[in-house]
């Protein structure tokens, strides 16, 4: 190359080099500098330590590949935002999208953003909205109805109140509102028609197709005035006339419109109760109590199926959309919901969701195996529903909570309850039981029975009884998504050699175990924005280095003549935790070792020192004497 040609592609690098930094660096070059300006307000709200470290310089340059995590560029332009279940929190100002005028998707999804919904009147490109599961309040933004290439919007599980605007943009095909605190008659448009009770589920106080719920001649007369809603009205005796006789009109024509629906209501319900199918097969217990309706266009709509037919569960599913709901939080398989009935039983709603392509018939199977269940110590299902949108589980409410709330919560504050040992043992006891009835009805070795113990799923009802929950549920959940999220799959057999199987649930137990012992959070089943600690490797280290008195919490370390029981029960949980599954026990014998440990002293003795309970924990029945930890068997 001749060095004149040479030296021009040099000076043309270092223009290019010069000129991507100045965009980096100065917010005020074009389009790209309001757009990251906005994006840095955007990031400065939810303060969250990822997206600090990785928003920063350049977020996109013409069609390169995007720098930032979670945004979508087009010719040097932002197009997209998607940020799901990153534990987000904090609040969206009501501005922050006016400088992204390219959007065209915008995704909050399983996040815990508050506050009122953003504006969107300047992003009319917007096809693509996504703001469940989170905590937006306020009224849903009359923005909304100027998008006129929305084409999906999904608003379900957050905390919005007011009317449901009239959507009826043609290129809506996706909506769903459900679970929020929506009130009033749902727009009969043409676009809300097409959608099905799902998209509307869990808001007791919306009334009109397709809800059960019919509305009264005065629900939602008018309106508030979205175009200027700070108009006076006038004072005008002839306006006023007018309007009071158009408003007798239009009372009068919905009087008209709602006689025909209620007719046309009870004919319908009259047909329903006339067509009552029950499935039954010869090896199931299951007392099916499904009510089919097939409809002109062959669809099938089904109730709320009971597994057991106890004389205590008379509710449908009418009654559930009436109750009053309270969310509990969003597990990995789905949001869970307390439901307090207006007569029966409080029950808790899991909304299931990324399935398998199941259909009916196969999704009913699958539900049957895990209702057969029955042990004690299982939290059994009370019933299900199933459509082609929304999938059901019913369960019976445990007021004491979870194990995860009873270890962590309140700690450091005058509310704590202390959780003694016995109590603790009794939950080892309890969950061990239960594991093992789920392990000798499973045949299949390459299964983990249960597949997602962990602390929060271990529930403790009224009477104190230990029940364990979301047990073969991972026969309904895709592959991939049980990979990503359930506890069996963090074990190291499957990290190492993608292989589950029983043991991977002896080494959950075992990592419970060091839970209760330690008063310690996991990090493979810490919630999120929560830090957990490698308790296997932790343990194995204060062994090794011998400050084994930091290991037990210290709740239970100053309960006198509790601590043989606990080093017993630390040495269980050492063996069901070894890397090998080869060399962990059956949990048939872990559940024998468990049940022969001594309870001991609950007392508390305040002049007990400490310092000699150090010297128990590092003598030779532990620290100095490593083949007992590792797995001894002598008592």
């Amino acid at each position: 190359m001749a060095p004149s040609n040479f030296s021009n592609f040099l000076l043309f690098m270092v223009l290019l080099v010069l000129h991507k930094q100045a965009i980096a660096e100065d917010g005020s070059i074009g389009y790209h500098g309001y757009e990251r300006d906005a994006l840095l307000a955007l990031k400065a709200g939810f303060n969250n330590s990822f997206l600090d470290g990785n928003w920063t310089s350049i977020m996109c340059y013409m069609n390169e590949t995007p720098y930032w995590y979670g945004i979508q560029c087009s010719n040097g332009r932002v197009t997209g935002i998607i940020l799901d279940r990153m534990g987000l929190v904090g609040e969206i100002k009501v501005d922050a999208l006016v400088n992204l005028t390219e959007l065209e998707t915008i995704s909050f999804k399983d996040n815990s953003i508050a506050g009122n919904m953003m504006d969107f009147t300047y992003n009319q490109k917007l096809r693509n909205i996504d703001l469940s599961g989170n905590s937006f309040d306020g009224e849903i933004q009359l923005s909304l109805l100027n998008l006129n290439s929305l084409e999906s919007l999904q608003l379900q599980d957050n905390k919005l109140e007011g009317l449901i605007p009239g959507f009826n943009q043609s290129s809506l095909n996706a909506f769903n509102v459900s679970y929020n605190n929506l009130s009033g008659a749902i727009p009969q448009t043409k676009a809300l028609r097409s959608f099905g009770l799902s998209s509307y589920f869990g808001n007791k106080n919306l009334c009109g197709p397709p809800t059960p719920t019919a509305c009264s001649a005065t629900t939602n007369l008018s309106e508030p005035n979205s175009q200027n809603p700070g108009k006076k009205s006038s004072g005008n005796g002839r306006f006023t006339a007018i309007l009071v006789v158009v408003n007798v009109i239009v009372l009068v024509v919905i009087m008209f419109l709602f006689i025909i629906y209620y007719k046309k209501y009870k004919k319908l319900k009259t047909e329903m109760k006339n067509v009552l199918v029950k499935y039954e097969e010869h090896d199931s217990k299951i007392v099916d109590r499904a009510m089919e309706k097939t409809t002109s266009e062959g669809e099938i709509r089904r109730k709320l199926v009971f597994v057991e037919n106890n004389g205590t569960t008379n509710f449908e599913l009418d009654d559930l959309l009436k109750a009053s709901a309270e969310g509990l939080g969003k597990g990995i398989f789905g949001n869970c919901y307390k439901a307090k009935l207006d007569f029966g039983p409080v029950v808790i709603v899991k909304r299931l969701r990324d399935l398998k392509p199941l259909n009916g018939e196969e999704f009913v199977r699958q539900v049957r195996v895990i209702a057969d269940q029955k042990h004690p110590n299982l939290l059994p299902l009370l019933a299900y529903y199933y459509s082609k949108d929304e999938k059901l589980f019913l369960y019976r409410f445990a007021s004491n909570g979870n194990l995860y709330t009873r270890l962590h919560g309140g700690r450091g504050t005058g509310d704590r309850v202390r959780f003694l040992w016995s109590s603790r043992l009794a939950v080892a006891r309890g969950v061990a039981r239960a594991l093992e009835h789920l392990h000798l009805n499973n045949q299949s070795e390459t299964t983990a029975p249960h597949g997602d113990l962990k602390s929060s799923n271990v529930l403790i009802d009224e009477n104190d009884e230990i029940l364990v929950s979301d047990y073969g549920l991972a026969s309904l959940i895709a592959l991939p998504i049980a990979a990503q999220r359930m506890v069996s799959y963090k074990s190291t057999e499957y990290l190492s050699q993608k292989q589950i199987s029983k043991k991977s649930d002896v080494w959950s137990y075992g990592v419970l175990l060091l839970e209760l012992l330690t008063g310690r959070i996991p990090a493979h089943s810490a919630p999120p924005g929560t830090n957990g600690v490698d308790l296997s490797g932790w343990v194995h280290r204060a062994v090794r280095e011998e400050w084994t008195a930091e290991i037990f919490d210290a709740e239970i370390a100053v309960q006198r003549g509790a601590n043989q029981g606990m080093l017993r029960l630390l040495q269980i949980a050492i063996k069901c935790c070894d890397k090998s599954p080869e060399k962990r026990p059956e949990i048939s014998q872990v559940l024998a070792e468990v049940e022969e440990i001594k309870v001991g002293g609950d007392s508390e003795d305040e002049e007990y020192p400490y310092s000699s309970f150090d010297r128990s924990l590092t003598d030779d029945s532990l620290s100095a004497t490593p083949s007992l930890v590792v797995g001894d068997d002598r008592r």
